[in-house]
């Protein structure tokens, strides 16, 4: 019995790390789509779909699955509409989601669901977005620099308005206006970022007790998980406690 409880286990964390796999793949597929339809399915000349193309790479989507997706776009055979969505987890979490969507009322009435199930609300444009700034954010794995003191230098000479590095990672992040002179510095350096993307950073954090913030927690997750929704930004301060509680209750 030991062993089939064990086998259902395997089984079981695979369909997970499967179904998470899928829905990764069809928000990289709809970025790609929407970045080849609006500008154009040559990446030397479309800054947007060459990051979208690196992120799918980097994620082991298929050549195919990329060519098709270009293709889709380019064509105008695809049509996604993109929004931006804000609002206040409990706590009085700020919350910016990015979503992708071929019919806004659905989405915007699920997403305002999920919002007051949780205890929290879906605001109107402008309500929560001042409280973000654009950015591009790069997160390096710390084994691919090989001279720290000499990387910060060169990406603070390439316009990185923060150069983080701890445990294993480095986090660079630049103005929304520079996020392609970033990308110019590190290939010349042969450095691959793990992740790169135009993300919405909060000027300042929100901390929560452990009991709160996973009420918050809870409530982002759900939006995540939203098959419209391509990215969740939050100001909600991960503390250690809470990003272990959180790691041990995933």
């Amino acid at each position: 019995m030991a062993g089939h409880s064990k086998w259902a286990q395997i089984k079981r964390k695979k369909a997970v790390v499967d179904a998470k796999r899928g829905a990764l793949f069809t928000r990289l597929v709809r970025e790609i789509t929407v970045a080849a339809r609006e500008g154009g399915a040559n990446p030397d000349f479309n800054p947007r779909l060459r990051l979208a193309i690196q992120n799918a790479r980097r994620a082991n989507m298929p050549k195919d699955v990329i060519e098709r997706a270009i293709s889709k776009g380019d064509s105008g055979a695809e049509s996604y509409t993109e929004v931006l969505y804000e609002g206040y987890a409990p706590g009085g979490v700020a919350v910016m989601i990015e979503a992708m969507t071929d019919n806004t009322n659905r989405t915007v009435s699920q997403l305002r669901t999920l919002f007051s199930r949780a205890g929290g609300s879906l605001a109107t444009s402008g309500a929560v977005s001042y409280l973000f700034s654009r950015k591009g954010v790069f997160t390096i794995p710390a084994e691919r620099i090989p001279d720290e003191e000499q990387f910060l230098e060169n990406m603070i000479e390439a316009g990185a308005e923060d150069v983080e590095i701890g445990e294993g990672t480095a986090v660079v992040t630049c103005a929304y206006e520079d996020f392609g002179a970033m990308q110019e510095a590190l290939e010349k350096l042969g450095i691959e970022p793990e992740e790169a993307s135009l993300a919405w950073v909060p000027a300042s954090y929100v901390q929560l007790s452990w009991e709160e913030a996973q009420k918050a927690l809870r409530l982002i997750d759900q939006l995540e998980e939203h098959d419209d929704v391509q990215k969740v930004y939050h100001n909600l301060a991960m503390t250690e406690e809470i990003a272990a509680r959180y790691a041990e209750a995933s």
